[in-house]
């Protein structure tokens, strides 16, 4: 399984819908249910599945799909 694969199963799962409604236009304004709960398991289950340990303000700005892999990248996640 890729990254983008893993990547894009966590939201799936995390907003219950199918990888097609993924994309730049993917984010906490245009989500209803994205909300800071859902916020802090999709972080979570990406620090689990990646490695990884995001600093706080990254926590804080991972609220998009495009915005989550350019975050991920500064910590050696590649796409």
């Amino acid at each position: 399984m890729t990254n983008l694969d893993k990547y894009n199963e966590i939201f799936c799962e995390t907003f219950n819908v199918d990888a097609g409604a993924l994309g730049d236009n993917f984010s906490s304004t245009s989500v209803d249910t994205w909300d800071s709960v859902l916020q802090l398991s999709l972080v979570t289950q990406m620090e689990d599945s990646f490695d990884v340990m995001l600093e706080p303000e990254d926590i804080m700005d991972f609220k998009s799909y495009s915005e989550g892999k350019e975050i991920l990248k500064k910590y050696g996640v590649e796409f």
